[in-house]
Formats: structure tokens, C-alpha cells, sequence
């Protein structure tokens, strides 16, 4: 018999089914015991009589079947698809049985300890509330890949494993067994292969791209994280602007009717009109700040090319010289505005939502002695940038089209969308602010063995650890 899904049971009233899932819960009147079977559709109440179903515990895996009947009138839920149906079961069979869980799963789990809920993550996730969020995300991705393949643009997966080079946080390093003592680093951002495909050629080229950063401690920061990575040849900033505002408008409209956008189009601010305005280049622009679906989008442009070091900087972003006075405010592959390359203002675009950044992109540099410029401003010797940024500068010297992009946070849209207080809860296997993962307990530590093959030792004393 084939397996029928729980909220459709309605559809195969008077019939014979059967239904797999859990047991969300278990309610004993005597002569008649009912479940509520979960499965990945919904709840479906089942009716147990003759003593069948008097050993079954919530969270146990079952597979049952019966004749679906309407439920007598007093009896019907209305808050359920199938509340107005049960399934009169005769047979049970028992696929799996489950120790008591060591947390709540009832309750939407916002009280409960982080720490707990991450260790079990494959527990918590069974609350409906990340099922949805789950559905939701993978509904915003698809609508996106949708979207844009509909204009013409070819999704290509970029490498994993690349160069460590200087973009602004620090890499996360990845030792090369059959390189002794060279590393491959793990991806910021797919940033210079979207600009080689350009040169490539490709024109439109977007990517849901994983991307990590070897960051400091935040509460509501992930060591890995998902964006919407997008570049386009001949174009201008209004051009990227306008194609992500009318995505992600049609993208609230036709998944999350009940958002208001605040105000269409965005509006835009320029970052001096901004900060001085409201005192951040991400403000919160709604008008209730209470109003969880209220969307309030705004574009920023016009940001400061370069700014002035005023902490420690990384080994990777010194010179030979010591370390420079200034940086990139975002990163250093942006376009200068006007025909000046050493301009004070760049052409980068951030979109921002509700008091966060949500995105980021600009015009980038597409000659190769304007990208050399930026990076000499910065601080970085020939030899540095030779090594460095080689080969953007030769890949810029064989013909590159102008062109310009943007890489959106999808983890951050999905928490807004869904209402969410942060990423953590939309995202499947999150790890902990300070970038464990409890469940897995990662990172770990590795063999003696597994060191050598990499030519790698392990200093014995933590007082050499870097701040």
C-alpha cells in the first residue's frame, strides 16, 4: 500500500491507508487511545481501539494503517489541514523506538539553553517552527535561481579551495598534504572568480556561494555563511541596484504578501547623508519599530574608497615597509568614482534592511593600473602585489569588460522574512557565537598521525596564542 501524507489524508475519505511518521503526542481515554502522527506534511490524528497502540511514546517512529473517516463534529480541529479527518487504524507496526528527548520539542524553543538546543540540533530542528523556516529558505533561493535564470544568468560553482589573499578578514587555511608547507584558503567570498569569469567572457554570472571568514566572536555571526553572489559586464551601479531591488520586491510580493515594503522604489542615500542623518550607514528606516512587517529598504552609495587603520592589522595586509595608515573600506578590487584612481569616494552600493546591511557590491576596477593604484594607496609594495593579486592584474591585461556586482546575505533576509532575532534559526546546523558546533564537537582535535601528514606540529604552550 502506498504511502498517504498526513495533511492529505482528507483526500482519500472512505479508503484504506497508510501513514509513516512520529508520534507527536499520545492520548489515552481508556478504551480508545489517539495519536497525533507527525510527518514531514503536517499532523494526522489516528484511533487506536483493542488494546492496539497502548505501548506508544511520543517521539516514536510508526507506520500505521486504517480507513479514514470524518471526525464527529465536536471533535474537528480547525487549526489542522486534516482536522476535520482520522484514520481508524487496524494495523501498527513499530520502525523505531526513542528514548525521551533531553529537551522540550512542544514549545517554539526560543527558552531553551543554546547550548542544548545545538548539541541536538536533530532534535530541535522537529519543531515546526524550523521546519518552516527550512521550507521558507529554500523557497527564497528558489525563487531567486528562478528569477534571474529567467534573464539570463548561468549559475557557476566556484572553487572551495583557493589562494589565501588579503580582502579584509582573515582566511581560514586549509594545509596541502601533497604541498608541504603551502595552504590553500578557504573562500571570503567568491569575489575574484566572479570578476575572471567577466574577463571569461560569461557576462551574467550569480551563485548561492558559501563563504567563511575566520572572524573574531559576535553573537550573531557564523564562521560560514550563504550569499547571493552576482556579477554583471557592461554595466553601470543603477544597473545591479535596479535588478536586485525589483528580485527582491517581486520576491516579497509573491512569498511574504503580508510584508509592507516600506517605501518604493528604495530610497538612496549617499553615506555622508546618512551617517549624519541618522548616526549609521545601516539605520532602521521604519516607521514602527515595533511592526515586525513593516520592511523598510534603503540603499546606500557613495562610501569613502579608503580609511584609516586604527587597529592592529593582519600580517597579510602589511607591507614590507611596516604596517600602512590605510585600508579599503570594503574591499580593493571597487572602481573609483570619476577617472581618478586615487578618488576619495568609490562606487560601492550597500542595500540595507531594518538596521542591518543585507547587502553589498560595487563597479569594480577592470583596469589592471587602477587595481595596481588601489593596492599601492593601501600600502602594499610590488612584490606584495605581484604575489598577492598576479594574477587579476595579467587576467585584467587581456581585455576586461567593465563591470560590476553585488553579494547579498541570505541567511540575514531569511531571519528578517521569517521574523527570527538571528541567523542561527534559519540556517539547518548552525554553530555557537564563538563558532563551535556542539554537536559534532567542532573543532576538534586531530592525530598525531594526521599532523605529520601535513608536515604540521602543534605548539605545546597556549601562550603564544594570537589576540
Amino acid at each position: 500500500m502506498l504511502r498517504t501524507l498526513a495533511a492529505a489524508i482528507g483526500q482519500q475519505a472512505g479508503k484504506e491507508i497508510s501513514l509513516s511518521g512520529w508520534v507527536q503526542a499520545r492520548r489515552d481515554h481508556g478504551k480508545i487511545i489517539f495519536i497525533d502522527l507527525r510527518d514531514a506534511s503536517g499532523l494526522a490524528q489516528c484511533v487506536f481501539t483493542g488494546g492496539l497502540g497502548e505501548e506508544l511514546r511520543p517521539e516514536w517512529v510508526v507506520q500505521v494503517s486504517g480507513e479514514v473517516a470524518r471526525r464527529p463534529e465536536n471533535m474537528v480541529n480547525k487549526n489542522l489541514e486534516s482536522g476535520q479527518w482520522e484514520v481508524k487504524c487496524k494495523d501498527l507496526k513499530i520502525l523505531s523506538k526513542a528514548e525521551t528527548p533531553p529537551l522540550p520539542l512542544d514549545t517554539p524553543g526560543y527558552d531553551i539553553d543554546e547550548e542544548i538546543r545545538l548539541k541536538y540540533r536533530y532534535l530541535d530542528l522537529r519543531r515546526p517552527r524550523l521546519q518552516k523556516n527550512l521550507r521558507v529558505r529554500h523557497k527564497i533561493i528558489k525563487f531567486i535561481r528562478d528569477y534571474l535564470d529567467q534573464r539570463g544568468f548561468v549559475e557557476v560553482e566556484t572553487p572551495i579551495l583557493s589562494k589565501s589573499t588579503p580582502e579584509g578578514a582573515r582566511d581560514y587555511l586549509v594545509p596541502a598534504r601533497l604541498h608541504p608547507g603551502k595552504f590553500y584558503a578557504l573562500p571570503q567570498s567568491p569575489q575574484q572568480y566572479k570578476q575572471l569569469l567577466m574577463v571569461a567572457g560569461l557576462e551574467k554570472y550569480y551563485q548561492i556561494a558559501r563563504c567563511f571568514r575566520d572572524e573574531d566572536t559576535r553573537g550573531d555571526r557564523q564562521p560560514e555563511f550563504t550569499q547571493l553572489d552576482l556579477e554583471m559586464s557592461f554595466v553601470e551601479k543603477n544597473d545591479v541596484m535596479n535588478l536586485i531591488e525589483a528580485l527582491y520586491t517581486e520576491l516579497v510580493k509573491v512569498l511574504f504578501p503580508d510584508k509592507k515594503i516600506w517605501q518604493e522604489p528604495f530610497p538612496r542615500f549617499t553615506h555622508k547623508e546618512i551617517t549624519e542623518k541618522y548616526g549609521s550607514d545601516k539605520p532602521d528606516l521604519r516607521q514602527d519599530k515595533n511592526n515586525p512587517d513593516e520592511l523598510a529598504f534603503a540603499w546606500v552609495t557613495d562610501f569613502p574608497f579608503f580609511e584609516e587603520i586604527k587597529e592592529k592589522v593582519m600580517p597579510a595586509l602589511r607591507s614590507s615597509e611596516g604596517t600602512k595608515k590605510w585600508t579599503f573600506t570594503h574591499n580593493p578590487f571597487s572602481a573609483p568614482q570619476g577617472e581618478h584612481s586615487t578618488s576619495a569616494l568609490t562606487q560601492q552600493y550597500d542595500l540595507v534592511l531594518n538596521g542591518y546591511e543585507i547587502g553589498g557590491g560595487s563597479i569594480r576596477a577592470h583596469q589592471p593600473e587602477v587595481l595596481r593604484q588601489t593596492l599601492k594607496t593601501i600600502g602594499l609594495d610590488d612584490k606584495t602585489i605581484a604575489e598577492n593579486f598576479g594574477h587579476m592584474l595579467e587576467a585584467f591585461s587581456f581585455g576586461a569588460p567593465p563591470h560590476g556586482g553585488i553579494a547579498m546575505g541570505l541567511d540575514r533576509l531569511a531571519a528578517i522574512l521569517q521574523n527570527e532575532p538571528n541567523i542561527r534559526e534559519v540556517i539547518a546546523f548552525p554553530k555557537t557565537g564563538d563558532g563551535r558546533d556542539p554537536m559534532m564537537k567542532a573543532p576538534g582535535e586531530v592525530t598525531k598521525e594526521q599532523l605529520n601528514e601535513l608536515w604540521l606540529d602543534i605548539k605545546p604552550s597556549k601562550k603564544n596564542k594570537p589576540s
